[in-house]
């Protein structure tokens, strides 16, 4: 009887394990693991299309991590996609500064990559970026160059 006890208590610590496990790839797949919500400073983009980007999707620079994506809405009255995100106090950029909308890899996750200008002034909460490059859509690419190899072949059978 005591072999029993013994087998049931390490299937009961391998099943608390694998629930652990699960719950520690939720975190890093809901991006939740990064960039503490600690001090920060809000910053407005507005793009024409923002693709699948999404609500806590990083902000990039050079590679690091510096914010987050707060809130996405639609303006009304530009038809443009608004993207609200947060940058970690610590990392200043200059009022000039960039955001385009890109993909990790050919088919990974969206995100903002932040390009810092030349300014003396810094961006402080509630400033709206004024250059900005919406995402690049796949399905569009992979259109316009079906058109375009379809009227180079249309031209050709003129002639």
């Amino acid at each position: 009887m005591n072999r029993n006890r013994l087998l049931d208590l390490w299937v009961g610590f391998f099943v608390a394990l694998g629930i652990a496990a699960l719950f520690v790839l939720a975190l890093k797949v809901a991006n939740a693991s990064s960039f503490s919500a600690g001090a920060s400073y809000s910053v407005i983009g507005k793009f024409d299309n923002i693709g699948g980007l999404k609500v806590r999707a990083p902000v990039k620079s050079a590679g690091v991590v510096v914010g987050r994506v707060t809130d996405i809405s639609f303006d009304n009255e530009s038809f443009e996609a608004v993207v609200v995100f947060a940058v970690a106090d610590r990392y200043r950029f200059p009022r000039d500064s960039s955001a385009k909308i890109l993909t990790s890899g050919l088919l990974g996750e969206q995100y903002i990559g932040l390009s810092a200008g030349g300014d003396t002034v810094n961006l402080k909460t509630g400033d709206t970026l004024k250059i900005t490059q919406s995402a690049v859509i796949l399905e569009n690419l992979i259109g316009q160059f079906l058109y375009n190899r379809a009227a180079e072949g249309g031209a050709g059978d003129k002639k």
